[in-house]
């Protein structure tokens, strides 16, 4: 996995001038593994990882997962952030045309990764699980970033932004609801597992 050099800077700029940044992402050259590998998965390592450590060492009260139970947790959620990002930015492109709107499946990737960029930054609160519902913030800032980067990214006419953001929102809660239960199932055999470890 190749860590882009950009990805300080980029994560930065997303987060704390993204009017500015979101045409210099378009403008820019990218591919699917570059944007899944040197982008998203480091960023996406974030929740795993904290998650793995705060519900293994803190936990909520007497519950705590076990090691084994907690990295079988972590890599699920990783892996299925990543599949769930180009799975959205598969469905974000085909629905482009129904609201006047064009690009490829690299260009919705970006938008996904780079919208997705404070949830997977706030993920660092996962390491005090209690801390954990504040990412819903988080959540409602990459909202933001993704009405912000629709006309620009997927050349969205503004009559048209508002309605495709709610289809894509519904598509991507449906994908999300569906591979959180995947994992869920996953994670629940991890758990019978690792008892006790």
């Amino acid at each position: 996995m190749a860590v882009s050099p950009q990805l300080v800077p980029r994560a930065t700029n997303i987060l704390k001038q993204p009017a500015q940044e979101w045409p210099v992402i378009a403008a820019e050259p990218s591919d699917v593994a570059g944007l899944l590998t040197g982008y998203a998965a480091p960023l996406a390592a974030i929740p795993a990882v904290c998650s793995w450590i705060g519900w293994t060492l803190i936990g909520i009260g007497f519950y705590r997962r076990g090691l084994i139970t907690g990295l079988a947790a972590a890599i699920v959620t990783f892996v299925f952030a990543l599949a769930g990002a180009y799975i959205a930015a598969i469905v974000i492109e085909k629905l482009a045309p129904t609201f006047k709107s064009s690009g490829t499946t690299v260009d919705a990737l970006k938008l996904v990764v780079y919208a997705q960029t404070p949830v997977w930054v706030a993920g660092v609160l996962n390491l005090v699980p209690p801390l954990a519902v504040l990412t819903i913030l988080a959540a409602l800032y990459a909202i933001y970033l993704f009405y912000l980067g629709l006309p620009v990214i997927m050349k969205t006419p503004s009559d048209q932004v508002i309605p495709y953001m709610i289809v894509s929102a519904i598509v991507i809660i449906v994908i999300t609801f569906c591979l959180t239960f995947i994992a869920g199932i996953m994670t629940g055999g991890a758990m019978l597992m690792g008892r006790g470890f």
